[in-house]
């Protein structure tokens, strides 16, 4: 997995690549964790994630809440099918904002 943090229009951009499974979830969870503490808005783009174990998503939850704890936004933004199907799988597609693009994503967050 690798993954790369930007910072755009006031929002912090976390990209993932490769597989997001029990041997990187670790690093997943941190690089996302650290992204909250910025104190601004995430938006995760999955566009590159060839596969997310239950461990993955777990560190997707985890973010996702110290987000809403913290009164910041956080949102998914171009999801792999791949990662789609276990999102969906686990009815997280109903908790998570998922948004088709990072453009769409960052409007949403800003707005």
């Amino acid at each position: 997995m690798r993954h790369e943090i930007r910072e755009s229009e006031g929002a912090v951009v976390v990209s993932f690549e490769g597989d997001i499974d029990l041997d990187t979830s670790p690093a997943a969870r941190k690089v996302l964790l650290d992204c909250v503490r910025r104190k601004r808005s995430v938006l995760v783009d999955m566009s590159r994630v060839t596969y997310i174990d239950s461990s993955g998503v777990a560190s997707l939850v985890e973010s996702f809440q110290n987000a809403r704890n913290a009164g910041l936004r956080f949102g998914l933004v171009a999801v792999s099918e791949t990662a789609l199907r276990v999102l969906k799988l686990a009815r997280l597609d109903l908790v998570f904002p998922i948004h088709a693009t990072l453009e769409d994503g960052l409007a949403q967050i800003s707005g």
